[in-house]
């Protein structure tokens, strides 16, 4: 039994004072409203009404079911309905966090649009590239690059970063320009290595079709963040893996070259990622489906030529 159907079946035939009217006020049989309150009073083990062939009145119990009745409904009419306004407009703070570029480059220059659609919701952008604690320090989501270490958060992947090699044109005028990775690990290279959270330095792994190859270069600078590698390879550091949506304006202005253009340096997964417990409430979840849409079409990278 749909018990609140059923209490809403006895409410409406005490305020009509017969079935006949209950039920002709709401479009349904005579006969169901009967049935619902008849499966109402045996779940409940009491008489609620007292029927005769002209009208129904209510019982001293069914008296006090109906007051209390009619409050619980009212309160499920006012939560149903603040819902429906939630979700026809979020409001509220959202705490998010994002790495330094994609919030730079692609978070925040799209906010705008964001804001325009859902102009009730407030957004806090935490910069990091580092873990986060989002439970304790109360954030709703974050954007993460690479696989997630926490098998107990819910990580929803929503694109791929795909990374190239670059150079400036000062350094390759130095050292020259590599033709094959192989020439990566030459005396006349550096790479700029990349470590993340105390770890060793990672290697680069360039793929062209079938063929890897992993480069171990010698390298001077290493680097934790990847607004640094990009400046570190235009400063003239060495050879600089990096995301093509990062390096677009430098190779557009001739600030940065493509090195090895027809080999991939691998793609990173971009999650977002929440805690498993918490409600996705509606302004998470439109922020969630806008976030992965903008990234899948920011990190949609035409292909680098040399």
């Amino acid at each position: 039994m749909d018990k609140f159907s059923a209490m809403r079946a006895f409410v409406r035939v005490v305020e009509a004072g017969n079935f006949t009217k209950a039920a002709d006020s709401v479009g349904v049989p005579k006969g169901q409203m009967s049935r619902l309150v008849l499966l109402l009073e045996k779940e409940l083990k009491t008489q609620l009404l007292n029927r005769t062939t002209r009208r129904v009145t209510v019982t001293a119990d069914g008296a006090a079911y109906y007051e209390r009745a009619v409050r619980l409904l009212d309160e499920l009419d006012e939560l149903e309905s603040s819902l429906s306004r939630a979700k026809a407009s979020p409001r509220g703070m959202l705490r998010v966090d994002a790495p330094s570029a994609i919030a730079s480059l692609i978070l925040i220059p799209a906010l705008p649009e964001f804001c325009a659609r859902y102009p009730d919701i407030h957004v806090d952008v935490g910069v990091s590239d580092k873990p986060i604690d989002l439970i304790g320090e109360n954030v709703d989501c974050v954007l993460r690059a690479g696989e997630i270490a926490d098998p107990s958060l819910v990580a929803r992947r929503i694109a791929e970063i795909d990374r190239i090699v670059c150079a400036s044109p000062a350094y390759l005028a130095r050292h020259g320009v590599p033709q094959h990775p192989s020439d990566l690990e030459s005396d006349r290279h550096h790479a700029i290595s990349y470590f993340s959270h105390g770890s060793e330095r990672l290697t680069y792994v360039l793929q062209r079709g079938a063929e890897q190859y992993e480069v171990h270069a010698r390298s001077s600078v290493a680097v934790n963040d990847s607004g640094a590698m990009l400046a570190a390879g235009l400063a003239g550091l060495g050879i600089a893996r990096t995301a093509p949506f990062m390096a677009a304006p430098h190779l557009a202005a001739g600030t940065l070259t493509a090195v090895l253009p027809e080999w991939s340096a691998g793609a990173w997964p971009l999650y977002v990622v929440y805690p498993p417990h918490r409600h996705v409430s509606v302004k998470l979840r439109v922020f969630i489906d806008w976030v992965a849409d903008l990234c899948a079409r920011a990190l949609k990278a035409p292909r680098v030529r040399p």
